[in-house]
């Protein structure tokens, strides 16, 4: 699999585990209509690469990303052109595959949503996470106040929305913003040790827990249930669930192979 070729965002493979990195950081990774484009593109060869399992979103410098690149939202000719931008948010929240944002730094605005568009948050201890758009006087529309209010509650989340006040890593652990915090030198060495947990279970059991996760958060409670019993039993037809039974049975370490 080919990484784009570009300074700005970077796709690097190693075993099972992809790392997409913003490159930008003179301007704190802020996204462009371009690296969008090109972040679609390597969520599109992460989701048809068999052999990437895990994919980590990280950043360069002192930030993850500070969202939007303010100065190129005056180039859309009309409201409804910026509407139907290409939304980076959107493009991670259609890769299949289990993601991890270590966030290195800023994460603000859209790179906020971005980190919570992932399924795992770890942080730095220096990072700051924040929702500053109310300060320039819009809102986010990448989701911010839904995944906000799923994760740390709807106070918390109006906290953040109508102040635009950041939080500390601290803050965001004792939420549950993120899951885990590490001095900045460690950040991405446990990013890649939870990565290779990940990789190493049953790929096509992950991409469905990735699925359910994101149901159970869209249905009532009876559906979700039903839709996880039905994922289950599609689950437990492969050769990857047969293989599992089998290496616990004989006392071994499974091997997997998406099927």
């Amino acid at each position: 699999m080919n990484a784009p070729d570009t300074r700005e965002l970077t796709l690097d493979v190693s075993g099972r585990v992809a790392t997409i990195t913003y490159n930008r950081p003179a301007k704190l990774n802020a996204m462009t209509p371009e690296m969008a484009r090109l972040l679609e593109e390597a969520v599109a060869a992460c989701n048809d690469a068999d052999d990437v399992r895990v994919v980590i979103l990280t950043g360069t410098g002192k930030a993850f990303c500070a969202g939007s690149d303010i100065a190129l939202l005056e180039t859309y000719e009309t409201p409804w052109a910026f509407r139907n931008r290409t939304e980076y948010c959107d493009i991670l929240r259609n890769l299949r595959k289990p993601s991890i944002a270590a966030i290195n730094g800023y994460a603000f605005g859209g790179g906020l949503e971005m980190a919570m568009s992932c399924d795992i948050r770890l942080a730095s201890d220096n990072a700051k996470l924040g929702a500053p758009e109310i300060k320039l006087g819009w809102i986010g529309g990448g989701g911010m106040t839904a995944h906000l209010a799923q994760s740390i509650g709807p106070s918390n989340a109006a906290l953040m929305v109508m102040t635009g006040e950041p939080v500390t890593a601290q803050q965001a652990l004792s939420w549950g913003l993120v899951s885990d915090v590490t001095a900045p030198g460690a950040l991405m060495e446990r990013a890649r040790e939870i990565a290779g947990q990940i990789a190493a279970r049953a790929p096509i059991a992950a991409e469905t827990a990735k699925a359910n996760l994101k149901a159970a958060f869209n249905m009532p409670l009876e559906q979700a249930v039903a839709y996880e019993r039905d994922l289950q039993t599609i689950c437990f037809a492969t050769e990857d669930a047969h293989e599992g039974r089998a290496a616990f049975a004989e006392k071994r370490a499974a091997t997997f192979a998406k099927r």
